[in-house]
Order: structure tokens, then C-alpha cells, then sequence
């Protein structure tokens, strides 16, 4: 074992490198040496290691790593890793952590809630206490969410959901995990900014990736290094309960393309809404606040699943204001609930963002909708919509707005954004829970009410290919806003 050290390491980032290079030779060529060995020699070499040599094995990542997970050499800023469900995405991070610690006073941590980096980045199976031997383990301060490591460095540990506590940081080194699940990006450019100690600062970037502006933009940069990664590549230590609930439910699937393949998915040509789109029309919790005074209408809809066993759809749960030009979706609390869960989050929403109303789609149990609500608020008010149209075509107004760039996502909203790009109103299975509450809570806003372009335009087309008389367009129109008023 390593004795431990007392004091930082300081060394130039090219020694760094050249002696990370002689280390990491020597432990790939064990490596192969120890592959060749058939079953029987491998066990036979095993049980002859002391306990010391055993544990000095177990936590020589060059060793155990594969060549995808271990730190890049050279001058890059970011490294990003972009891999699919249980590729090793935080035990590359933690490794990371572990190594520039020895060097570096200023390595800190970083994910999308203290949630998350407390229990997966931190005390996680693969996190950072996990990986590091006795010796090396830091003193975990969780009331000053903060890193205590043995030579005396410290890591800040923080979350997106607070992108105030960024201001000011400065760091040497960074983990950041999940980068495409932050809901709040503005706390990824405080980082950065703070980015800026030591003769090379540099970040490492773990994330399952989405179509974000911020993911698409990191691949561009000229300073980063991408590796690329899947499922399949650590098939050998996935539990076969994790390959047979999570890979087989995705393979060939498109999100199975997203979540196992790592892929970027820019585009999906069947679905109603483009991710460019999305993001076109994406602004910060400051901007909305700024404008939160000129909003005329807030509105949470919710879309009621009919079970809540693990297996049950969400029900949707979706926040959405209006200054009645443009629509602002403030927040997504979508999961799986029982009938009392969902009414309380609900609830908790609409006072959370001072709605003025919530909906619900009475299609399945409507009277079970309106008296679960109110058993839980019976001040609060409660309409109920129903549907007479499939969902593609409820949807329609929506995507149409979000083309024109009138819908704005106050921060991410990760799981809703996916259905949304995702969903293929011909052919995908399930039910769309996040993109149906949306939908209702658009449309309780004013979306698609009396809106006569889309209609003006379809029956001028309609009287230019058709040799028949046709009344005028907006005759058309006004036929049309009747049979709306009029619920038909």
C-alpha cells in the first residue's frame, strides 16, 4: 500500500503526465499478462497474494480500468464522457477525484442535487469514499458539504439546484456528473468561470447525454476531449437484474439509443417537438423572475395515471405560466404516485409557483380527480378537461408554438424534454404523461384558443388544389372557431 501522504504533491503537469504514462505502462502490461492466464492461474496466482497485495489490487484503477476510463493525457479543458446507463460514468469521476487529490488543494464536486452528489458521487457504491483505499479516503463533513482529504486538500461539494453557491468558487479541478440533467444551467457557467487555479484547470464532465445546447456545445469545443462509451462495454460487471430491468426494456429502442448507446439524439424526424426548438426558447429562472409580475395566468395541469405500482405510467404533473403573447413551463413534478401522492404534489405546486387554477384531465376518473385534490385543499380551485381528440393532434398548437419559438423552459427540465423529443404520436408504446399534463396546462393558458392562421392557411390550400367552389377562407375560419366553441 501506498504510505500516506502528508502534504500535496506538487508537480508540473508534463511530470504529471510522463509519470502517469510510466505507471500506466506498467499496469496495462500486468493487466494483459494477468488476462492471458486461464481461470484456474488466476486463481491460483490470487490466493497467493498477502491481504495487503490483494487490497493494493483492488484499488489500482489503472489495473482494473478500462482504457476508456482513465484520465486523457495532454493540455484539454474538459474531458466529457458521454456513455450510456452503467458504463462505470461515476466511478471514472470518482477515480479522477482520487488521483488529481494528491496533487491538487482546490478538486471539487459537483451534480445536478446535494441529493445526488451526497448518495452517488459521495457514499455511492462506485463514489468517492468507495474507491479509495484507508489510507486515501477522505473525512466526509456533511453539515459543511465539504471533502476533507488526508493531505490536507478539501472538495467543495455542490449542487445545481443551487447556482448562487457557484459565485465566487474557484477551482484546480472539477467533477461534474449528469451535466444533461442540471436543471439550473447557470450554475455550469458560474463554474467555469471559477475555473481558473493551477497551471492547467481542468473538468471532468460524466452524463448519460441529451440533445441540450450545453451538451452540443461542450462536444464543439476546441478544449475538450470526448470519449464515447455504452452499456454493453461493462456488460461484465452489470448485476444481470440491472442488464435484464434496464437493457432489455431499452435495446432497440430509440431512447434505448440515448440511454444505453450514448448517443446525442439531434433529432427526431416522427416526434412533435425538435430539441432545437426547446432550446431556442430556453431561458434562465432570473429572466422569468424579472418578468414574473407581467404574467396573467399560472396553471398546473395534471394528467392521472390509473395505478401506482412500479410498473404504473406517471401521472404528469406540469406548471406553466402566461403573459398572454408567450408561455413559460416552470416546473415538471411528474412520477409515479398514489392517488393521494399526486394530489399533494400537485397542490404543493400550485402554491410553490402561485398558480391560479389547477386541471385535470377527467377522461379517467374525473369526480376521483376533482375529490382527491380537494381532500387535500378543498379551497383550491379545480377544473376538469376532458379529451375529445387523440393526443398527437391536442398536441399540434403546442408544437406549433414552440417553432415559433413562443414557449420558453425556465431552466432544464430533463425528463419531460426527452418525452417530448422522444415521443412518436405514430408509433411509440406508452403513454406520454409529462407531455399530456403540458399540453392540458398550454392550452389552459390560451394556447390554441381561436388561434385562425393555422386554419386560414389550411383551407387556402385546400381551395387552391380542389377544382370545386369552396367558401371563402374565413368563412372557413369562422365555421371552425364555432365548432371549437361549441366543443365539437
Amino acid at each position: 500500500m501506498p504510505k500516506k501522504s502528508s502534504r500535496i504533491i506538487r508537480q508540473s503537469p508534463n511530470t504529471q503526465d510522463d509519470i502517469r504514462r510510466a505507471e500506466l505502462d506498467i499496469a496495462r502490461r500486468a493487466r494483459a499478462a494477468f488476462d492471458a492466464l486461464s481461470i484456474e492461474e488466476a486463481q491460483k496466482y490470487l490466493s497467493r497474494l498477502s491481504l495487503q497485495q490483494a487490497q493494493t489490487l483492488r484499488y489500482n484503477w489503472q489495473f482494473n480500468a478500462r482504457a476508456s476510463q482513465i484520465i486523457p493525457f495532454g493540455p484539454w479543458t474538459y474531458w466529457v464522457v458521454l456513455a450510456g446507463r452503467g458504463f462505470g460514468k461515476t466511478r471514472t469521476g470518482a477515480e479522477a477525484v482520487r488521483y488529481w487529490a494528491r496533487h491538487h488543494n482546490n478538486v471539487n464536486i459537483a451534480g445536478p442535487t446535494q441529493g445526488d452528489v451526497r448518495d452517488i458521487m459521495v457514499e455511492g457504491e462506485s463514489g468517492i469514499l468507495a474507491v479509495c483505499p484507508p489510507n486515501e479516503r477522505p473525512r466526509y463533513n456533511s453539515s459543511q458539504a465539504k471533502l476533507i482529504w488526508p493531505n490536507g486538500g478539501k472538495s467543495l461539494l455542490l449542487s445545481a439546484e443551487e447556482p448562487d453557491r457557484f459565485r465566487g468558487k474557484q477551482h484546480e479541478k472539477l467533477w461534474a456528473d449528469e451535466l444533461a440533467s442540471w436543471r439550473n444551467t447557470d450554475a455550469w457557467d458560474q463554474m467555469v468561470l471559477g475555473l481558473r487555479l493551477g497551471h492547467r484547470p481542468q473538468a471532468v464532465v460524466t452524463t448519460t447525454p441529451r440533445p441540450t445546447k450545453l451538451i452540443r456545445s461542450l462536444v464543439e469545443n476546441p478544449n475538450a476531449i470526448v470519449t464515447r462509451g455504452t452499456s454493453y462495454d461493462n456488460r461484465a460487471n452489470l448485476a444481470s437484474a440491472f442488464y435484464d430491468a434496464v437493457v432489455r426494456m431499452y435495446e432497440n429502442t430509440r431512447l434505448g439509443r440515448q440511454e444505453l448507446n450514448g448517443e446525442i439524439l439531434t433529432d427526431n424526424p416522427n416526434a412533435l417537438f425538435s430539441p432545437l426548438d426547446i432550446d431556442a426558447g430556453r431561458i434562465t429562472h432570473d429572466t422569468f423572475m424579472a418578468k414574473r409580475d407581467s404574467m396573467v395566468k399560472i396553471v398546473v395541469a395534471i394528467d392521472p395515471a390509473a395505478s401506482s405500482n412500479e410498473n404504473s405510467d406517471e401521472t404528469g404533473i406540469v406548471a406553466v405560466a402566461t403573459d398572454g403573447n408567450d408561455y413559460y413551463v416552470l416546473e415538471d413534478w411528474s412520477g409515479i404516485y398514489t392517488p393521494r401522492q399526486w394530489a399533494e404534489r400537485a397542490i404543493a405546486l400550485a402554491e410553490y409557483v402561485g398558480a391560479d387554477v389547477i386541471v385535470g384531465e377527467g377522461n379517467n376518473g374525473g369526480e376521483m380527480v376533482e375529490y382527491t385534490l380537494q381532500t387535500v385543499n378543498r379551497d383550491f380551485p379545480v377544473r376538469l378537461v376532458r379529451a375529445s381528440r387523440g393526443k398527437a393532434i391536442r398536441a399540434e398548437p403546442a408544437s406549433a408554438a414552440y417553432e415559433q419559438h413562443r414557449v420558453h423552459h425556465v431552466g432544464s427540465l430533463p425528463k419531460l424534454e426527452d418525452q417530448m423529443t422522444l415521443w412518436n404520436p405514430s408509433g411509440s408504446d406508452g403513454s406520454p404523461d409529462r407531455l399530456d399534463a403540458l399540453v392540458w396546462a398550454l392550452t389552459e393558458c390560451g394556447l390554441g384558443y381561436f388561434d385562425t392562421t393555422g386554419i386560414i392557411r389550411y383551407t387556402q390550400q385546400l381551395a387552391a388544389e380542389s377544382k370545386t367552389p369552396q367558401r371563402s377562407a374565413a368563412e372557413n375560419a369562422i365555421e371552425a372557431m364555432r365548432m371549437q366553441a361549441n366543443g365539437r
